[in-house]
């Protein structure tokens, strides 16, 4: 179907699970991880401010839509901060994200 997309997830044993996710309901990556049943905070609701769903991004990075400053700033905050850390409330489900990959950050 043209309005789903395959995410990738990889757990916290190694192993990567797939996701058909939906492009067509305006939902970010942090909703639908949560909606999927993942372990995200996400205590501001989605406005940037928190960073507890925070997600690195394995494969597609270049895929993703720029990081605002926004984003870069509630970043920076964090300690184990990555290069391809990236907030998921802030990664809208698009057709373009088919393939993406990413395991929660964090969790080893």
């Amino acid at each position: 179907m043209e309005n789903n997309i395959t995410i990738y997830m990889q757990e916290p044993d190694g192993s990567v699970t797939s996701h058909e996710a939906p492009t067509d309901m305006g939902l970010s990556l942090m909703e639908f991880l949560k909606a999927s049943e993942y372990d995200i905070l996400a205590t501001c609701g989605g406005m940037a401010l928190c960073a507890t769903c925070c997600v690195d991004v394995l494969e597609g990075e270049e895929k993703l839509n720029e990081m605002t400053d926004d984003e870069y700033a509630m970043l920076d905050t964090l300690p184990d901060l990555l290069p391809n850390s990236r907030l998921a409330c802030q990664l809208q489900l698009n057709n373009n994200m088919e393939g993406l990959k990413v395991k929660l950050h964090g969790v080893s």
